[in-house]
């Protein structure tokens, strides 16, 4: 079953080269969705795919070098597509407010 979700991660995890490696980890796992740095330090995804898939995506997002991961919330949002995956800028990110 397809589903979107939403990942605020927080900790060390800008300016290490993280959102390269999620938009890597989801490239290689046929992930569609967005990544972008928050001003408050945080980063947020958005991944739609097979809901296993998705289990396996946020598991690897640890396995960034150079990132330390202090917190994952993961929520589950209405179904979302995407045109492949993107990193996005501050400025182009999705709105949060649903």
């Amino acid at each position: 079953m397809m589903q979107t979700l939403r990942i605020i991660i927080t900790g060390r995890v800008q300016k290490v080269g993280f959102r390269a490696c999620i938009r890597k980890i989801a490239s290689d796992l046929n992930i569609a969705g967005t990544v972008v740095n928050l001003e408050d330090g945080k980063v947020q995804v958005y991944a739609t795919g097979e809901a296993i898939i998705l289990e396996k995506f946020t598991s690897m997002v640890y396995s960034c070098p150079r990132a330390v991961i202090r917190d994952l919330q993961v929520t589950e949002m209405p179904l979302t597509t995407f045109d492949g995956f993107s990193v996005l800028k501050l400025e182009n990110r999705i709105n949060t407010e649903f």
